[in-house]
């Protein structure tokens, strides 16, 4: 591709697609301007694999054209152009609340947003990046955080005139975090009922998804039985597993990035060992059989051999449709968790031990998954403690 051209402000171009079938890339844009002080004719073109790339190209010649910009500037991703004006956009914040802004902006917005280009991002996909941190358990000030760094970097493409809205200025996820924590308060109501529904649930989403791979399946099972998280099930590598004692070692979890899918550390930075029960060791078994003994191989990938993530198990099985059909349409990704660590507490697995198995930070969260009767004696135990750790005054009637 030749060197961009710098256009003349707000002048007008006439532009046309010429497909040529000979040529290894077929599709020819092409722009005519006359320029407004020379007045003399000038052109500029490239050639395209496809039609709608070539069609791209001078959308972003008639916006550069239109506003003075670099035609570059007009197709820039959001990374490379929230970077390039990150000072322009977070002019005058001091600096207590610029540093929550920028970690946002990097630990968020960049790996759920940054790769797309800033012209094609819309309410759509800023309300699903939101629901995404929502999801993933980040706290109504991290959110806020994240989205307030979103608004400033759009509101500069808005004055660019790269786009003619701000759609990052999002209503109503105060709300949806409200429902969020009410769901995460009692966090029994989102858990399956038994093993015979988990199988119910697992055998339904191959039914229905292409091929009826078996795999989609017994990720679904691999996941309530450990408590573990979608990411964190796709992450499982051979080497995690000791069949001897039937444990898993959680290391890593498989996250979207800019570009696609990638593997980082857990949720908390924090490794933990995890019991694989008899019901799904045969699965396992046959698993690695499949994969081989190389430790760094997945447990569990897609059809292809791709990498799983919450949004490919829905997609590929038909998740929506298929838990409102079995009667369970709150039923999400994230409730296989839920249902592992309420099938354990149910068992009389005890708290401390729950809570390293779930990798909780805080015992108050592990303790939404007790059964009511048992919450109320482990409260009274921690009250007692409480009382025995306390400052004691003199008893005055003794003195």
């Amino acid at each position: 591709m030749s060197d961009p051209v710098q256009l003349p402000i707000g002048v007008s171009l006439s532009t046309d697609v010429e497909h040529r079938p000979d040529r290894r890339t077929p599709y020819r844009a092409r722009a005519r301007w006359v320029d407004p002080v020379t007045k003399k004719r000038s052109s500029k073109s490239e050639s395209f694999d496809t039609e709608t790339e070539a069609r791209d190209w001078l959308d972003a010649l008639i916006l550069a054209a239109a506003t003075g910009l670099n035609p570059a500037v007009a197709t820039m991703s959001l990374t490379d152009y929230g970077n390039a004006n990150m000072g322009l956009a977070m002019r005058g914040l001091e600096a207590k609340t610029l540093d929550p802004y920028l970690a946002g902006w990097r630990k968020r917005v960049v790996p759920t947003l940054g790769h797309i280009p800033v012209r094609m991002i819309t309410n759509g996909v800023v309300d699903r990046a939101v629901h995404a941190w929502i999801a993933d358990e980040c706290s109504r000030s991290t959110v806020k955080n994240s989205i307030a760094p979103l608004v400033r970097v759009m509101e500069q493409a808005l004055r660019d005139g790269l786009i003619d809205r701000n759609p990052a200025r999002v209503s109503g996820w105060q709300r949806e975090y409200a429902r969020a924590e009410d769901e995460l308060d009692d966090p029994r109501s989102l858990a399956l009922p038994d093993w015979e529904t988990l199988v119910r649930l697992s055998d339904a989403l191959v039914a229905r998804s292409h091929g009826e791979f078996r795999g989609w399946g017994n990720v679904v099972l691999f996941a309530a039985c450990t408590a573990a998280r979608i990411g964190e099930v796709s992450g499982c590598r051979v080497g995690d597993l000791d069949t001897t004692e039937w444990i898993w070692r959680i290391r890593r979890q498989t996250t979207t990035s800019p570009g696609g899918l990638v593997d980082k550390g857990t949720k908390g930075k924090r490794a933990r060992t995890v019991p694989l029960i008899e019901e799904i060791r045969p699965l396992v078994q046959a698993s690695i059989d499949r994969v081989g003994r190389d430790p760094d191989a997945r447990l569990f990938t897609g059809p292809r051999g791709g990498r799983i993530s919450t949004a490919v198990l829905r997609d590929a099985t038909h998740w929506d449709e298929v838990v409102a059909a079995l009667g369970y349409e709150h039923l999400r990704r994230h409730s296989l968790r839920h249902t592992g660590l309420t099938w354990m507490a149910d068992a009389g697995v005890p708290v401390h031990h729950l809570q390293r198995i779930a990798g909780h930070g805080s015992l108050t969260t592990t303790q939404r998954y007790l059964h009511p009767d048992r919450r109320s004696v482990t409260d009274a135990g921690e009250m007692l403690s409480r009382h025995l750790r306390s400052p004691r005054r003199p008893n005055l009637r003794a003195v």
